[in-house]
């Protein structure tokens, strides 16, 4: 800084002999000291006000950046979760078309097998229906035979022989009967 106000207030004239007037120019000179100290003040308070404002406007400014690095940070991050998410998926996705063929696969392979075993059904149900027709006409054969006609056209001597026997059971049976019921009541 060249001139303070201590320098304008030391300042020392030389005397001529007409020269100014002592008076005024000492009123001037108080008038100049006092205007530059009021200027130096406001030059002080204007600098600490622009100190003040870079201060802050640094402070904003780290601020910004921190923000830009965070904003960048997060957009990264983002399309790495992104790019994560759509990974997965695909993984997701080969795992369950991969599922989905093994079910279908097993699905057919079981489908195979049924059918396979239906027609195995069919095949037995065909031999047992044969078989049972064969038995059921056996049987009807059987049924057909004129042994049959033989046995309904029996002499009466067989019938009364017959009879005789079944009398002779019933008596025997009869006299058991009794003789049971005596050796019971004894």
């Amino acid at each position: 800084m060249g001139i303070t106000p201590l320098d304008i207030h030391n300042k020392e004239f030389t005397r001529g002999f007409r020269g100014y007037d002592e008076d005024e120019v000492n009123e001037f000179l108080d008038q100049v000291i006092k205007d530059f100290e009021k200027v130096i003040r406001e030059k002080k308070q204007l600098e600490e006000r622009v100190n003040e404002a870079e201060e802050k406007l640094n402070h904003f400014s780290d601020i910004e950046e921190t923000l830009n690095r965070s904003i960048l940070v997060a957009q990264e991050t983002a399309d790495e979760v992104k790019n994560n998410a759509n990974k997965e998926a695909k993984l997701i996705i080969k795992e369950a078309e991969k599922n989905a063929d093994r079910i279908v696969n097993d699905a057919l392979s079981k489908s195979r097998q049924v059918s396979m075993e239906i027609e195995e059904l069919k095949k037995q149900a065909k031999v047992f229906r044969t078989r049972l027709k064969m038995l059921v006409e056996a049987q009807l054969d059987i049924i057909d035979n004129s042994d049959w006609e033989d046995l309904f056209e029996l002499d009466s001597s067989e019938d009364d022989e017959q009879e005789q026997l079944y009398e002779s059971t019933d008596f025997a049976h009869g006299y058991t009967h009794d003789t049971d019921v005596d050796s019971s009541s004894s």
